[in-house]
């Protein structure tokens, strides 16, 4: 299996909101996906990353709130399609597109990818799929960004079969099988949105955990160092977010060999990545 960290545009944000200490200046958010690379199942993501379609959503009050709040640079190079066509994969050769949230710099770029299934936790979904207007802006959620046929290719995560974790994996006892060989283990990570999922994939040699949003840094678990208080205004369970770093922040002390990769984390891309911009893991 292969794994490749990408990115779709980012957004700006002063880091002393990011991390506890950080200084005043703003720093780039970049909108990072996976493309994952399975020898039986074929391509898949986690996550999307921007698209253009997220600036037709926010037009409008009051989505143009979401847009003024997190103002986002994409370029035609950036967006997902464009950057796997240099892997010689085109849309529909995408099998499979692990959705961590339902925030709109997770999954823009749904609509692209119209033969994927949507793998996803389902309180996920369920907790924003009526939302509308300012209740569905506090929740990042952009409802025009969920394809027509999102019911018919969905699949969510049967919450009702776990898999205990074996010690490689602790303090995370309990995961969740997505492909049935063990390849790729979802875990909730509870906090950020309502049933955020991180994700552990495993080639032959290294295993990534892609955490999502549950820290916006890497120095965030590295030193146990949640965002500045007025970050908890975004965050549906502040107590559980916290609880969720230091959890994390134990994994990354019990098993510093796993490459832990939250999405927006520029200091975690320049290290994936080469002076060309893509690096295979």
């Amino acid at each position: 299996m292969k794994v490749t960290v990408l990115h779709a545009g980012y957004c700006t944000c002063p880091e002393h909101i990011a991390i506890r200490g950080g200084a005043w200046t703003h720093i780039r958010f970049p909108a990072m996906f996976a493309l994952i690379e399975h020898p039986r199942h074929g391509a898949m993501l986690f996550d999307t990353g921007y698209s253009y379609r997220f600036f037709d959503a926010t037009k409008k009050f009051p989505y143009n709130l979401y847009r003024h709040a997190t103002p986002v640079t994409l370029k035609e190079e950036d967006l997902a399609i464009n950057q796997l066509s240099t892997f010689d994969l085109r849309p529909k050769d995408i099998s499979r597109i692990f959705i961590s949230h339902f925030h709109a710099d997770h999954i823009a770029a749904l609509n692209d990818f119209d033969r994927a299934r949507y793998i996803h936790l389902p309180h996920a979904y369920d907790n924003v799929r009526f939302t509308r207007g300012l209740g569905a802006v506090r929740r990042a959620y952009l409802p025009s960004l969920i394809p027509s046929g999102f019911d018919s290719r969905a699949a969510p995560v049967d919450m009702t079969r776990p898999l205990n974790l074996p010690p490689e994996y602790a303090p995370f006892t309990r995961g969740y099988d997505l492909l049935g060989d063990e390849s790729l283990l979802a875990v909730e990570l509870p906090g950020h949105a309502y049933g955020q999922m991180g994700l552990f994939v495993r080639d032959e040699s290294q295993t990534y955990f892609f955490v999502a949003d549950a820290a916006w840094q890497g120095r965030s678990i590295r030193e146990n160092r949640p965002p500045h208080p007025i970050a908890n205004l975004l965050f549906p369970d502040p107590k559980a977010y916290r609880e969720t770093l230091s959890t994390l922040h134990q994994f990354h002390q019990l098993h510093p060999s796993v490459r832990v990769i939250p999405s927006h984390c520029e200091e975690t891309l320049s290290s994936i990545q080469d002076p060309e911009g893509v690096k295979r893991l």
